[in-house]
């Protein structure tokens, strides 16, 4: 009874026999009882191809996007490696991924400098919608230029003599926009100047605050005045201030921070910013020379004392508003608990008289009018 129990499972268990298709004489592989006919399948072989071609898309695009950050840092690898005692996070040369387009370093351990880090945030290479879509809506909107950014933030360590000041030198293209995503640049007033070449110009609180900063500045304007800096130049800014509008007084509140903003280059050309990096570490170290008058010191003092009045009186009238909210549904609570402790028929008398009542509220808006 037992052998045949396993012998009926054993014929269930074993596939049919393959059926051949007498008039199919393409070619053809077997193997025991399995059969593949490669003329029947005409359009799972372009499914495949277009699987296969999205894979290959999406590896080399992000490949490229890290071999694209890894060459820059590694071109400027000598410049940290001189001016911090750990260039980077990890071992030399080590960069952060944060998915298959941002990608950071860290750098620390500097005088004047408390940290350094250097964020790549470059195209979605590894994307095919998403880097179509780029291109599609760049033919579109011919204002829409994706690229890949490189943005250095040095953060200035808190004991450091640098006056509380907004400066920055930006490109024409970038003055046009750049304070819809810097709010620590609607402190300043856009100006030429002529010791910038043509493409650029100064966002400065005063003026007094431009002329100081332009006479440590000299190395700085002379690598912007390389033509082969200045096509991925964006902006450099000098702030005390956050970049993103604050809703309350942080413990932050006049960090300092230098911020130079960089198109990353090809990576055939991934050295061509050194010249202006190294000059930033120099624009650094030469700004506790800078000497405001006394009345530039007092604007800018004033300056930021309303916007934290304006800070202060916005959280009290949101705390003054949460609690009347408060308040209000702490009532309706109370009135609901109440009402429901009302027997059928009282709660029925209530119903009624909240109906009439905004019933003669609805007919006297209807005599108004």
């Amino acid at each position: 009874m037992a052998s045949k129990i396993l012998k009926d499972i054993a014929q269930f268990l074993t596939p049919a026999p393959p059926a051949f298709d007498t008039e199919y004489d393409g070619l053809e592989y077997t193997w025991k009882f399995l059969v593949f006919r490669p003329a029947l399948f005409k359009y799972e072989v372009f499914f495949l191809a277009i699987v296969l071609s999205y894979l290959a898309f999406y590896w080399i695009g992000s490949k490229m996007n890290h071999n694209k950050a890894k060459t820059w840092l590694d071109a400027h690898m000598g410049i940290l490696e001189k001016q911090f005692s750990r260039p980077t996070a990890g071992s030399s040369g080590d960069l952060t991924a944060d998915g298959y387009t941002d990608f950071f370093a860290f750098s620390t351990g500097r005088r004047v400098v408390s940290s350094l880090h250097t964020v790549f945030t470059l195209r979605p290479r590894h994307d095919f919608f998403q880097f179509a879509y780029q291109l599609a809506w760049g033919l579109v909107d011919l204002l829409y230029t994706p690229r890949d950014d490189v943005t250095l933030d040095f953060k200035l360590h808190a004991n450091v003599a640098v006056p509380e000041f907004v400066w920055a030198v930006v490109t024409k293209e970038e003055a046009n926009s750049i304070k819809k995503d810097r709010w620590d640049l609607t402190f300043t007033k856009t100006t030429e100047n002529p010791r910038l070449p043509p493409s650029l110009v100064i966002m400065s609180e005063f003026a007094d605050v431009t002329e100081n900063v332009l006479k440590i500045a000299g190395p700085v304007l002379e690598a912007l005045r390389d033509h082969k800096i200045l096509p991925h130049f964006r902006s450099l800014s000098i702030t005390d201030q956050p970049r993103v509008r604050p809703s309350v007084i942080s413990a932050d509140r006049g960090e300092k921070h230098v911020i130079l903003s960089l198109t990353a280059p090809p990576s055939s050309r991934a050295a061509d910013s050194a010249q202006l990096v190294s000059a930033v570490f120099g624009l650094i170290d030469s700004l506790e020379k800078v000497t405001l008058r006394t009345e530039t010191k007092s604007k800018l003092k004033k300056a930021r004392e309303i916007f934290a009045k304006t800070l202060k009186d916005e959280a009290e009238r949101d705390a003054r508003e949460e609690a009347a909210d408060a308040k209000l549904a702490a009532k309706r609570r109370a009135e609901e608990e109440r009402i429901a402790r009302l027997s059928a028929a009282e709660q029925q008398k209530l119903l009624e008289r909240d109906r009439k009542r905004n019933l003669r509220k609805t007919q006297g808006k209807i005599v108004k009018k």
